[in-house]
């Protein structure tokens, strides 16, 4: 089965059905780095060689299993291409998230507005503003764009369900111990860099593709002059170029468990408001076509030779 087949299998079963709300893998995943995590603390300790075998041991038998699996029979090959890449997709639940947001700053409906924001960002939200809670949205918009949506993609075309795997656990691991925190500072390096290096090509395919989507000129100018500024080496071309290509302004100040934080700015243009939200949803959703195209043509041109 070629690329283009079961990425769009995938691709419509995540539109038609979304994450499964029981029995989720990842929750399942979750659980067993979080067993690991406390079995190699007790006998290791907390250094950055203790969280290099926690990583190992909580990934790699997972990314060896579906490759061994996916070498039985051609057909289970195809069903675990189109199975994981489902899986790890979350394009339909990004939607479901951030469609509430918009609604609630286009009613005006501030309190329901933060509400529904704390679901998709670390940020404070109990005193946001409605320009910040668009703000807040329309960064998750850009962010989780790339995450998961465009980088399972790129990285199912890369090494198939393997390279799904191994990128979707990576950033789940990221997520649950990349944090720069006492407690993680050491422990969790391993998996902040693993998922760095993971994301690198995929945020900038990501970029491009939001680039083409949008205003192109914008967003390849604020791609290269401010994504170099953004802590995340990642997020800031991902965001600097869909900022750009939205014609809005995003970062600057924003509150973390009670600490203010100023942030370089994104992009240019005015502030973020409900259309920005809207806006930064349908980018995403151009950026996908925009990777199907370039599959398809991919396929012509093998296919010519």
């Amino acid at each position: 089965m070629s690329i283009l087949l079961p990425t769009v299998l995938a691709l419509a079963l995540d539109r038609l059905f979304g994450e499964p709300p029981r029995w989720h893998p990842l929750v399942g995943f979750g659980r067993w780095a979080g067993a690991l995590e406390r079995l190699v603390r007790q006998h290791l300790g907390e250094g950055v060689g203790a969280g290099m075998l926690a990583w190992a041991l909580a990934v790699l038998p997972w990314v060896g299993l579906v490759a061994a699996l996916g070498r039985v029979h051609p057909f289970v090959e195809d069903a675990l291409a189109v199975g994981c890449l489902a899986l790890a997709l979350g394009a339909r639940s990004l939607r479901e998230h951030l469609e509430p947001v918009r609604d609630a700053l286009a009613a005006a409906d501030l309190p329901t507005a933060r509400a529904r924001v704390a679901f998709l960002v670390s940020r404070d939200t109990a005193a946001m503003t409605g320009e910040e809670v668009a703000r807040a949205a329309t960064e998750s918009a850009l962010e989780n764009g790339h995450d998961a949506v465009l980088a399972p993609l790129v990285w199912f075309a890369l090494l198939g369900a393997p390279g799904v795997v191994l990128h979707r656990l990576a950033n789940t691991l990221d997520a649950m111990w990349g944090y720069r925190t006492p407690r993680y500072e050491r422990f969790g390096k391993c998996a902040a860099r693993i998922d760095d290096a993971l994301g690198w090509p995929s945020a900038r395919v990501t970029a491009l593709l939001y680039a083409l989507g949008g205003r192109t000129a914008a967003a390849l100018r604020c791609w290269r002059r401010q994504a170099p500024q953004w802590e995340s080496p990642n997020a800031g071309p991902v965001m600097a170029s869909g900022a750009g290509a939205l014609g809005v302004t995003l970062g600057g100040e924003a509150s973390y468990g009670g600490t203010r934080h100023e942030r370089p700015l994104l992009g240019e243009g005015p502030a973020p408001s409900a259309a920005s939200v809207a806006a930064a949803m349908e980018l995403v959703e151009r950026a996908v076509w925009g990777w199907l195209l370039l599959l398809a043509l991919l396929a012509l041109v093998g296919g010519a030779r």
